[in-house]
């Protein structure tokens, strides 16, 4: 849904933004889906959703930009998932340009950092901002780099991430970011600057029809072109990020909003009519679940982002070692339960392994959680999981039944359906019914063991890629933050680093957006500034964000960057050697003339040097360690480390695309006996 201009309001005293108790109460219950029986209106209790904005930093005294001053208001309480806002006090009128309101509501609803530049639609907005004390501005190098900034810190936090950009080009910048928050359910508020009013339509200079261009990759967005409405689109930009399944969302300003005059109050009065995402889920539907897993013989919970974003973890895992199911966790929800534990059979899809595709694909029950069925999991979709039922259990009722029919679909927040799952699992244990799955567990264990995750070294003594990455997770450990961009390297640090907690592998998986890892790992630092932060890069990815080194240097944002450099475009490169008779056209990065290694134009060392960071380069496999542990002694500077690695390693296991996954390769030319083990 998406508005052109900002609606009245219909309610004199509408409840705060984030006071969601009352709004809860207030609102009417949800219209079923039609066709499913597990729609159902929503209740009291609502949790407020992931990505509220919380977090240490905030001023526990009076907002402090201009506007804030006069208006001598608290700014917003911290918010969590496990607990709810008091109610904010009403605060007298106070009289204000729109872009003080701006600032103002930004500050009301908890945000402490925008990434962003200005320019000269959104420049009314830059001159308040200076004022605040509350937040801080990280003046990125490119819009991209703010959007996929305002991502790594919504990812690793569970708050809503900001970004901000004018008119225009400034504002197109965005859609690569934005898109990509929306394929991976990224709770972020992108703002923009628009012309004036006056020229919208017209091909302005620097006009552009944002709204109308990610109208398909918002949430939804807002045009606003009175100033009266700027608080209140604010308040529901960030309800509509953070709650039901989480999205960006888009609010588009144009100049002569933000430079005329309004009243700012606070609460401000909203509504967002038809918006009433349901979180508790149909005890009915949830009872039968519970039966089915009971009754079952060969289940597998099928673990998916969602849970991560329900911060849930702690759920599952109470649900999976009740149960005594497998557990495989997709590309998005790595972390979600910890690859340590002995239910976890790991990743499943193109890239999982051997033990994961095999139990989705021989399953009689798939409980899915949080996940949508994706075509980089089902593989080719008429064959997938041919003989199980489907639980599927999800937030965004438009996701059950879209891509494989669901005979059980729970509409709710993962939180509170896997807590009321496991009670009804429980009832049944003591009822007498409980799954016996050691004939499942025995072929399962037998796949593990003969199949389990490797690579090839190389005779000439070049690099391992997936030894530099394994080597990386074991120093820097499990309570590190890695982040990836998107590829080989992305593959091999999804399955060779050991996730023990969530919020601890950021990537883009809906996407796949090449150039996301510098300036989201430059995002996930400013978020949680005492982890350790790691972005695992490729050398082509690298090249696209780099500029971003400058942003972290100079506003003291010590990430560290490890770049699998072989050279090429790593995964096009595999594909062609397999698919396309080794003809390798336009993925070599390399100089051609040169006998070096890797990619070495540019001089990635001198390149971080020049940015102010610290260059290391390591060749060989003896220096991996050592090379890894000097990079972890610096925590004052951006550490860049070229890995130069052999470029024809490759991903496996894999599943070619298009094909069963009863086709899957753990080497090449080599495939699991599947009948000789059953």
């Amino acid at each position: 849904m998406t508005e052109q201009s900002s609606p009245v309001p219909s309610k004199a005293h509408a409840p705060s933004p984030l006071d969601i108790p009352a709004r809860t109460a207030a609102s009417k219950p949800a219209a079923p889906r039609p066709g499913s029986s597990a729609a159902q209106p929503s209740g009291p209790g609502q949790p407020s959703g992931p990505g509220q904005p919380s977090g240490p930093g905030q001023p526990s005294g009076p907002a402090q930009s201009a506007g804030a001053q006069a208006a001598d208001a608290q700014p917003a309480s911290t918010i969590t998932r496990s607990q709810h806002p008091s109610p904010t006090v009403s605060q007298a009128p106070v009289r204000v340009t729109g872009a003080q309101a701006l600032v103002m509501a930004l500050e009301r609803v908890g945000v402490d950092v925008v990434f962003g530049i200005p320019g000269g639609a959104v420049l009314p907005a830059y001159d308040p901002l200076l004022d605040s004390e509350q937040i801080r501005h990280i003046l990125v190098r490119h819009e991209q780099g703010a959007g996929h900034a305002a991502t790594g810190y919504a990812q690793a936090t569970g708050r809503v991430g900001v970004c901000m950009a004018t008119s225009g080009p400034g504002a197109t910048n965005l859609v690569t970011p934005i898109a990509d928050a929306y394929m991976d359910s990224v709770p972020m508020v992108a703002i923009t600057g628009q012309v004036a009013t006056s020229l919208i339509g017209t091909d302005g200079f620097q006009e552009a029809d944002i709204s109308g261009i990610t109208y398909p990759i918002t949430k939804h967005n807002f045009l606003v072109t009175k100033p009266e409405d700027i608080a209140r689109t604010i308040g529901e930009a960030f309800h509509l990020a953070s709650t039901g399944r989480p999205g960006p969302v888009l609010v588009d300003i144009a100049k002569d909003a933000m430079q005329a005059t309004t009243e700012f109050t606070w609460p401000v009065p909203f509504d967002l009519p038809g918006y009433h995402p349901v979180t508790r889920p149909h005890s009915r539907q949830v009872r039968e679940a519970a039966r089915m897993i009971g009754e079952a013989k060969r289940p597998v919970l099928y673990v998916g982002g969602g849970v991560i974003k329900a911060d849930a973890s702690k759920e599952l895992r109470q649900l999976a070692e009740l149960t005594g199911a497998p557990v495989v966790t997709t590309l998005m929800a790595r972390g979600a339960f910890p690859d340590s534990h002995r239910l976890h059979l790991g990743m499943p899809g193109m890239h999982g392994t051997v033990a994961a595709v095999g139990a989705l694909q021989r399953a009689d029950l798939l409980v899915a959680l949080g996940a949508r069925f994706d075509d980089r999991v089902t593989g080719k979709l008429d064959s997938f999981a041919p003989q199980a039922r489907i639980v599927h259990a999800d937030i965004d009722p438009a996701e059950i039944s879209k891509n494989r029919h669901a005979d059980v679909p729970i509409v709710g927040d993962c939180k509170e359906v896997i807590t009321e799952l496991t009670a009804a699992v429980r009832t049944d244990h003591e009822h007498g019914l409980k799954g016996d799955y050691a004939a499942w567990w025995a072929q399962l264990s037998q796949w593990r063991e003969k199949y389990p995750l490797g690579y090839e070294e190389f005779d000439d003594g070049s690099l391992a890629p997936q030894y530099v990455i394994e080597r990386i997770g074991k120093l820097a450990g499990p309570d590190a933050v890695y982040l990836a961009g998107v590829g080989q390297h992305q593959m091999w640090a999804a399955q060779f680093i050991g996730y023990e907690n969530p919020r601890t592998w950021i990537n883009s998986g809906g996407a796949g957006t090449m150039g996301f890892a510098v300036p989201a790992a430059m995002g996930a630092k400013v978020g949680l500034p005492d982890a350790t932060v790691w972005a695992i890069d490729g050398d082509g990815c690298f090249q696209m964000t780099n500029q971003e080194l400058a942003t972290c240097t100079i506003e003291g944002i010590p990430v560290k960057i490890a770049i699998i450099n072989n050279g090429n475009l790593g995964m096009v490169r595999q594909w062609q050697t397999l698919f396309y008779n080794q003809r390798y056209s336009n993925t070599n990065l390399g100089d051609r003339k040169a006998e070096l290694r890797g990619t070495r134009i540019p001089d990635f060392v001198k390149l971080a040097e020049a940015y102010g960071c610290i260059g290391l380069r390591c060749e060989r496999k003896e220096d991996v360690d050592a090379v890894i542990e000097q990079a972890m002694a610096i925590n004052d500077q951006p550490v860049v480390i070229d890995f130069i690695v052999h470029k024809d390693a490759m991903v496996w296991p894999m599943v070619a695309a298009g094909t069963s996954n009863d086709d899957i390769s753990f080497a090449r030319g080599l495939a699991p006996e599947w009948e000789a083990t059953e």
